[in-house]
């Protein structure tokens, strides 16, 4: 082992180490990475930054452009609530219609985007139908996630493999090259997740409804006591603020300082109380003299007050700039012009004041504001509201025109007219050039994270081959599988990818695995294509763990548990495995001679 594979080998382990904690977002840790790389002498400057000009970074883009066409035109409106339309009230059949919707749909853009439209909707349906939400939600997401392997852009993770397939001079991935494998896998997971899954999934928010049933969960805010109330002088005892407004104080606010509520706690003017209630009865201060809701007084607006006003409950989707973000750094009333009232988080409440708390994906915020003001949150994908502010008819003529925009772009890709990044660059021009989304509102929908750690990661598998570490480690793991059938070895990079897919992104795992599982195919004369595409199939088994973005979009709204994602996805992790083994080596044989002789 060379100074040079270990130093690569170290900055890997601490990579996978920032990515499993997130100490620091994602695409920090990828650019940070980078900059070691470059810095050590690890890979040439050229090669560190070519990631980020590389056809696939460019497939991403123009992908990530169409698809925020398709949203924002009401391609995915039409489609959606046209299928649930006809699902009936019944949960066996919403269940098989809503998981045939979303995987469909995933199919074709990220599961992520799939994902995000389908739970506000689904939550809705829960509520009119008197179903549990989280039968639905959990089905939603895995849904999503289980077309990821049926096309090449079902995921930006095929995407990143694709490219990293280049690098190792293989051809890249075909648009349906997946599906073979990816159908399969589709349909056996939705058959497990109807006649087993569900019956795994525990039922935690009731019949009543999310959009009802948000409003009875618990939620913490701020009360400040006014110069005139009737409460100064009073005890806390005395104040009943539990019988009479049936509202727990969990902590006392005075001169800036935190204090644990006493009973004998003598209340003082301008006393902020940290309140926890629902939000019935969190509303009800604003009709209980000399009590006010903190947000209320300090940011008074009169729009808070009149007919337009609206109360929602509001998800912190994936990519929204308030991950990792505090009220108070956005000025986040300033800046979109309603207020937020209270927080929930997994079902539990954050007992810290509101402005101070670091939001993640996955929150619930309860919003009050203007409904135009709301409106503007939901569409700039800020917020995705969890109960219908007010319904936007779809621009049908645009909508055509980017259905077709997008289908012609694939159909060109499938059938080898122009390379796909090609036809993604003439798709995305075509949408801005028809008027069908503004620039602005395309490039708010692009995932730059996503496309900042992807670049980074290719950059990574550019240095493990400068380097000579990818085969280094194909040697070594070469050596101890020697005497072992190929099968083994396959199935055996699948579960390693399966693992480090959990705590890390999809994209980086496979940035990782790929090139060592190539060059150990090549060391061992095997056909490297089969263990490209199996790791493909596997960093795409994000079901053990509420990390996969689809997953935490439904992680606070279906008030599931850890636990609840390893009981009901390992044994969908198995099936996919068992299938896996099965087929690829089918479709793409093991042996380099095999592999010849298949047209």
């Amino acid at each position: 082992m060379t100074f040079e594979i270990a130093l690569l080998l170290g900055l890997i382990v601490v990579a996978v180490i920032f990515f499993s904690f997130e100490w620091v977002s994602a695409d920090v840790v990828g650019l940070g990475l980078v900059l070691s790389l470059i810095l050590s002498g690890l890979v040439p400057v050229n090669k560190a930054f070519a990631g980020f000009g590389s056809d696939t970074v460019i497939m991403i883009l123009s992908l990530l452009i169409m698809t925020a066409a398709l949203l924002k035109t009401g391609v995915v409106d039409i489609v959606g609530r046209a299928i649930l339309r006809h699902a009936g009230t019944r949960l066996n059949v919403l269940l098989i219609v809503i998981m045939m919707a979303v995987a469909t749909l995933s199919a074709f853009i990220s599961n992520t985007a799939a994902a995000a439209f389908f739970v506000p909707v689904v939550i809705g349906i829960a509520a009119k139908s008197g179903i549990s939400p989280s039968r639905l939600l959990m089905p939603v997401a895995f849904a999503s996630i289980l077309t990821s392997s049926v096309t090449l852009i079902s995921t930006s993770t095929n995407l990143v493999v694709s490219g990293l397939m280049t690098n190792a001079g293989l051809k890249p991935m075909g648009m349906f090259e997946l599906a073979p494998v990816g159908i399969p896998i589709a349909v056996a997971g939705i058959a497990y997740m109807f006649l087993i899954g569900r019956r795994l999934i525990p039922e935690r928010a009731k019949a009543a409804g999310l959009i009802e049933h948000f409003g009875v969960r618990p939620f913490l805010t701020e009360i400040v006591l006014l110069p005139k109330s009737p409460l100064i002088g009073k005890t806390l005892r005395q104040a009943a603020l539990g019988e009479s407004m049936d509202l727990n104080v969990v902590r006392l606010i005075r001169d800036k300082n935190y204090r644990l509520p006493r009973r004998d706690m003598i209340l003082q003017a301008g006393d902020v109380l940290l309140v926890e209630g629902a939000r019935e009865n969190v509303l009800k201060v604003k009709d209980t003299a000399g009590v006010e809701i903190k947000a209320d007084v300090e940011l008074s607006d009169p729009l808070l007050r009149t007919e337009d006003a609206a109360l929602v409950e509001a998800l912190v989707v994936p990519g929204s700039p308030l991950v990792g973000r505090r009220l108070r750094d956005l000025r986040f009333r300033d800046r979109f012009g309603v207020q937020v009232l209270g927080l929930n988080r997994h079902g539990k409440n954050l007992l810290q004041k509101l402005s101070h708390i670091t939001l993640s994906a996955g929150d619930v915020l309860l919003v009050q504001g203007a409904r135009n003001n709301i409106n503007t949150l939901n569409e700039e994908r800020v917020l995705s509201v969890l109960q219908s502010v007010e319904e936007k008819r779809p621009d049908r003529a645009r909508a055509w025109r980017s259905g077709l925009i997008f289908g012609g772009a694939l159909a060109l890709a499938s059938f080898n007219v122009v390379p796909l990044a090609v036809a993604g660059l003439l798709g995305a021009f075509l949408i801005f050039a028809t008027r069908c989304v503004s620039p602005a509102e395309a490039y708010r929908e692009v995932e730059w994270r996503a496309i900042i750690l992807i670049g980074c990661m290719l950059a990574l598998g550019e240095a493990m081959l400068h380097t000579g570490t990818a085969q280094f480690l194909a040697t070594q793991l070469a050596g101890v599988t020697a005497d072992l059938p190929p099968l083994w070895l396959l199935g055996g990079f699948f579960l390693l990818t399966v693992a480090l897919t959990q705590p890390m992104s999809n994209q980086a795992a496979a940035a990782v695995i790929l090139p060592i599982a190539v060059q150990t195919a090549q060391q061992l004369g095997l056909n490297p294509r089969a263990f490209a595409m199996m790791i493909a199939l596997a960093a795409s088994c994000s079901y053990l763990t509420p990390l996969e973005p689809a997953c935490l979009m439904v992680y606070g709204p279906g008030r599931y548990r850890f636990s609840d994602f390893v009981r009901v996805g390992g044994p969908l992790v198995l099936v996919i495995f068992i299938i896996a083994l099965v087929l690829v080596p089918r479709f793409w044989p093991l042996t380099q001679a095999a592999a010849a002789a298949t047209p």
